[in-house]
């Protein structure tokens, strides 16, 4: 029982004593009356405006039996970032929501080392108003793709739109759908993984497959094509949305996403194969990987509603000659 008492802008949480330790974030984003995302809450914390039993703790703090949470609600902030000119393509438009076709290569927002020509500056440029919850450096982010994955992503025009797709991600209640040109032929039409992801433990930067340490991850994966140069196109399906987790369950197969500079193969295996194969790789220039499909529940309408993106030239491009070429014929 989650006792909860609303005084003005503060929300007073006293954990009932039956309570395990869990993470401060966690708890609050799953036990918080109001809609708030866990990186919204990380906001909130590390600005100071969550405290327990009156002291300021990291995203990271242990809860105890008995803690006494306090949560300041501060006014959204305006965007941080000045907006810039940067490409991308439209997909769909309305009063709440902007759905686009990212192209690989993109940064979504803001961090360590990409501090500007993200996404959200190109949104900044086309939108002039975007919820910009915490610090304003993701407005109406609810999502992300990795740098040079493309595809698909919904991006919310408002607070109520941004609060609503946040808890279908979190709840795992968005479809997601991806292509994947890989290495190898996987055995049969289909399959799937139910394998944990967690941070590497020596590679802090990198995730894998942890048994120990990983969160649950599911992914599902079809055929749709086997070229005869040693590389198959799958259509990808996953049920949860841990950090790289297509690319770490394809290359735990032992069936890695093509042109994957950190889940594939080495400098040396590349240097050990045949011209053709080693264009293979020259053509993709980034990972082959690409966000067909994201479906979810409108927040204005309440009614399903599925979005795709056409395939970028690059990636369009070497199907196409992976059709044609036969190996040692680059």
């Amino acid at each position: 029982m989650i006792a909860v008492d609303h005084r003005d802008k503060i929300i007073i949480v006293k954990q009932s004593s039956g309570g395990t330790d869990v993470r401060l974030d966690k708890y609050l984003a799953e036990h918080s009356e109001a809609v708030l995302s866990r990186a919204r809450i990380q906001d909130l914390i590390r600005v100071g405006a969550v405290k327990v039993n009156g002291e300021k703790r990291k995203p990271s703090y242990q809860l105890r039996p008995g803690d006494r949470i306090t949560i300041l609600f501060l006014p959204l902030s305006p965007p941080l970032l000045e907006s810039e000119d940067v490409e991308f393509d439209l997909l769909h438009e309305d009063d709440s929501i902007v759905v686009v076709n990212k192209p690989p290569g993109l940064v979504v927002h803001p961090c360590a080392g990409h501090r500007g020509a993200t996404l959200v500056h190109g949104l900044l440029k086309r939108f002039a108003h975007l919820p910009s919850p915490g610090m304003g450096l993701r407005p109406g982010i609810v999502h992300r793709l990795d740098k040079d994955t493309s595809g698909v992503m919904v991006i919310a025009k408002d607070d109520w739109a941004h609060h609503f797709l946040t808890d279908q991600f979190k709840k795992r209640e968005v479809r997601k759908r991806y292509l994947a040109l890989v290495h190898g032929r996987p055995e049969g039409d289909r399959g799937s993984l139910d394998l944990p992801i967690g941070r590497h433990p020596v590679k802090r930067e990198e995730m894998s497959v942890s048994l120990v340490n990983g969160r649950r991850a599911i992914t599902e994966w079809e055929v749709v094509s086997a070229f005869l140069l040693d590389v198959s196109l799958l259509r990808v399906v996953i049920h949860t949305g841990r950090t790289h987790q297509i690319r770490v369950h394809l290359a735990y197969m032992g069936y890695p996403v093509l042109g994957d500079r950190t889940y594939g193969y080495s400098r040396r295996w590349w240097r050990q194969q045949d011209a053709t194969m080693r264009k293979a790789l020259t053509l993709a220039g980034r990972q082959m990987l690409h966000a067909e499909m994201l479906g979810f529940i409108h927040p204005e309408s309440k009614r399903y509603v599925e979005f795709k993106a056409p395939l970028y030239p690059d990636m369009e491009n070497l199907l196409e000659w992976l059709r044609t070429v036969k190996p040692g014929r680059g």
